[in-house]
């Protein structure tokens, strides 16, 4: 099967970061999958929210689409006056993958909000927040290093996200729109630089999968965080 956009089964689209794109936040970047957009904003508050233990941090992250993301214009979820469930799910998993990254304790008590917020989507959304979040968190955090506010970094570990599927009976990494919106099977990955797995979102769309389509499509997405986390670490220039 040959793809829209010319790329191998086992390709990533191209992938382009710009960090500090916005001026106030304490840590940002524009993250560019193919023509997927997403700005990644994480900001520094001196306090945490009641749930959380005295003397630890929290890192949480917060996901919208701007109504012109896509190719019709969809509401605001502040006019439906609540959070999309699609949005509410989406930003859990990104903060979820995001917190497996920091050590709590040495964040101390602040919390540390990532904003993904999606200026185009061509699929791959959520994995794009996921990476491009990550980087916003690490310059965060470098930022309260510089400071003098931690003497270290609390982040343990780089973390990385990617998907896969199966289109036309066909194993895909990285679906754009065109690829997804027909993929008999959808796969999310996230995973840390050691290659462990975070977080693993698969769906049978189109059809049930088997186990062993479950780890072929892992694999798929193992080489594709591990390409991620090349790219990481070039923007914050090979280490945390």
């Amino acid at each position: 099967m040959t793809r829209q956009d010319g790329r191998a089964l086992d390709e990533l689209r191209p992938i382009k970061v710009t960090t500090d794109f916005v001026k106030f936040a304490e840590g940002s970047c524009l993250i560019q999958c193919g023509d997927t957009m997403v700005l990644c904003c994480a900001s520094v508050e001196e306090r945490t929210p009641p749930h959380v233990a005295e003397g630890t941090g929290w890192v949480t992250a917060e996901y919208s689409m701007l109504p012109r993301a896509n190719r019709e214009r969809s509401k605001r979820d502040v006019s439906k006056l609540k959070l999309s469930p699609r949005s509410a799910e989406i930003q859990r998993l990104v903060g979820r993958s995001l917190r497996a990254a920091v050590d709590m304790e040495a964040l101390g008590e602040r919390t540390i909000t990532v904003d993904c917020d999606v200026l185009q989507g061509d699929g791959g959304t959520r994995t794009a927040s996921v990476t491009g979040g990550f980087i916003a968190l690490a310059l965060a955090c470098r930022k309260l290093v510089a400071d003098g506010v931690l003497p270290r970094t609390p982040l343990r570990h780089f973390v990385t996200g990617v998907s896969a599927g199966i289109v036309g009976d066909q194993l895909m990494l990285d679906l754009q729109y065109s690829e997804d919106s027909h993929a008999q099977v959808d796969l999310n990955c996230v995973m840390n630089e050691a290659g462990e797995i975070i977080e693993l979102q698969g769906t049978g769309e189109g059809r049930a999968f088997t186990p062993a389509e479950q780890q072929d499509l892992v694999r798929l997405c193992a080489k594709g965080n591990r390409e991620l986390l090349e790219v990481q670490k070039k923007v914050l220039g090979g280490t945390l």
